[in-house]
């Protein structure tokens, strides 16, 4: 069915004398939202096939209906019939461009400039033209010769738009499906900020005694209490207490030094 027999004759006579009717009453006249209601009804077919020509690209067709029903809201309300135009010559680029921008707007998963929308919608369609005419695989060299772009800008567009569509980290990776795509990816490696840790402590520590510095390494990476490490070196609890006290001071002073 085409789109201009979406609405058939007769009911297309009918519509236009509703919107001729609604056009020849003032705006605050009480018949007026009645006669609006019927011709929006009237011409709803139009708006269902025009939204029936976009479906299968990702979008539920309810929401495509109802994107092109605000496109045909917009038409009824700002058509004139005074102009000569007929409706469905002004309604239907009304519509396609509600449901154009819907895609544009609403169908994105990581938001990018519309110039680079715009762009990837022109690269698809060069694309699809190329491969006809040339029997091949256009290069970006060849969309950019027939869009007139630079080829860096073409790149541009392709970068954009994998935007478009984004893939879950749960999607399974490889034929088995056992790892998901959110386990492969890498996260922060905190390894590389405790070596560095390790060799500016590992440089302080030479400041300390023998002594000392057995205490700490017991305390700290030992994880000994000061009544087990009094009793590894020989020496009373009170006495480790002070010479680790007397350690971490030493250990403080070197490294805001460094």
């Amino acid at each position: 069915m085409s789109v201009t027999n979406a609405v058939s004759d007769e009911t297309r006579e009918d519509a236009v004398r509703l919107l001729v009717a609604l056009n020849a009453l003032p705006g605050r006249h009480p018949s007026r939202p009645a006669l609006r209601e019927r011709a929006i009804a009237a011409w709803t077919p139009l708006a269902r096939h025009l939204a029936n020509r976009y479906h299968g690209r990702g979008e539920p067709l309810d929401d495509l209906v109802q994107t092109a029903m605000v496109g045909l809201i917009k038409a009824v309300d700002r058509f004139d019939p005074a102009r000569g135009t007929d409706f469905t010559g002004f309604a239907i680029p009304t519509i396609v461009g509600e449901i154009r921008r819907h895609f544009r707007d609403r169908t994105w998963d990581v938001r990018v400039p519309r110039r680079l929308q715009e762009l990837r919608i022109a690269i698809s369609d060069a694309n699809a033209a190329l491969a006809h005419r040339l029997g091949r695989s256009p290069t970006v060299a060849d969309v950019a010769a027939h869009l007139g772009l630079t080829e860096e800008e073409v790149l541009e567009g392709l970068e954009g738009a994998r935007a478009y569509k984004s893939a879950s980290l749960s999607a399974p990776v490889g034929a088995e499906g056992g790892t998901t795509l959110g386990e492969t990816m890498g996260g922060d490696d905190n390894g590389f900020e405790l070596a560095d840790a390790r060799l500016t402590i590992g440089a302080a520590l030479d400041a300390l005694t023998a002594r000392e510095r057995r205490i700490v390494l017991l305390r700290f990476y030992g994880g000994q209490t000061q009544t087990q490490i009094a009793e590894q070196v020989g020496i009373s609890q009170m006495h480790v207490s002070r010479l680790l006290t007397k350690a971490l001071a030493k250990l403080r002073d070197r490294l805001g030094e460094e």
